[in-house]
């Protein structure tokens, strides 16, 4: 009987616990319709991380809190924006709309911070540009990122290069996409660059240039760290299945 009893018993008292410390009411209700499973979601996110204080325990709870509320941080920097005003509570805002694939209400976002002393902020104008890409306004990207290095010449960036790399493959500029494509990809810190060259190389129709490129990536990343091979998996798979 009281195998049966002690999860509700252990459920309320963090309940209490919950309302008393000021947490996220979602708990509430997922301790009340989940005793046991919720009481131990609970503990792992909201307490050990207070007990342990460790690096390795906040990253969990992080990914746990994101996993129960994965709009928590949108509505935290909403309120943000809407409270400060300034450039960067609405960057940020903007940022976080773009993850969420949001990219009409960031797109408005980033426009509202161009603005007077920073109507050429670089990191702005990326930001921009990448939400224009993720809507699939492809045009619109590259003649951002093209204004971006026109006011902006020194503003060195692998994203930013990136990006207009495949705001030119997808607007059909595809010869112009090589070229960059070749430009970026021996110093892109990851495989992603070498990947896409690769894979417009083989659309293309070049299949040997295709196959060296990603057979050198490759070989560099048999002898790479192994948390970069961890961190570059999906593209190191997509770059094999090209020889």
């Amino acid at each position: 009987m009281l195998y049966l009893i002690l999860p509700y018993v252990l459920s309320l008292a963090l309940i209490v616990h919950c309302i008393k410390t000021g947490r996220n009411w979602i708990w509430v209700w997922v301790m009340l319709f989940l005793p046991l499973l919720g009481a131990l979601a609970y503990t792992a996110v909201e307490i050990l991380p207070e007990l342990f204080r460790s690096q390795s325990a906040h990253r969990t709870a992080r990914g746990l809190k994101k996993a129960m509320d994965p709009f928590g941080d949108l509505r935290r920097l909403e309120r943000e924006a809407q409270i400060t005003g300034n450039v960067a509570s609405r960057q940020r805002y903007a940022e976080e709309l773009t993850r969420h694939g949001r990219f009409g209400e960031a797109i408005a976002q980033y426009r509202q911070t161009l603005t007077g002393l920073y109507e050429h902020d670089p990191n702005l104008m990326l930001g921009l540009a990448r939400a224009q890409f993720g809507q699939g306004d492809a045009p619109g990207a590259r003649a951002t990122l093209e204004a971006l290095m026109q006011h902006n010449p020194g503003f060195n960036s692998p994203e930013r290069h990136l990006l207009y790399a495949r705001a030119l493959e997808q607007e059909g500029n595809l010869a112009r996409a090589l070229e960059e494509y070749r430009a970026l990809a021996p110093a892109y810190p990851g495989a992603e660059g070498s990947v896409r060259y690769a894979q417009l190389l083989e659309r293309q129709g070049e299949h040997e240039e295709a196959r060296k490129v990603a057979r050198e990536l490759l070989e560099q990343a048999r002898i790479a760290p192994a948390h970069y091979r961890r961190a570059q998996r999906a593209w190191l798979d997509a770059a094999a299945r090209l020889l």
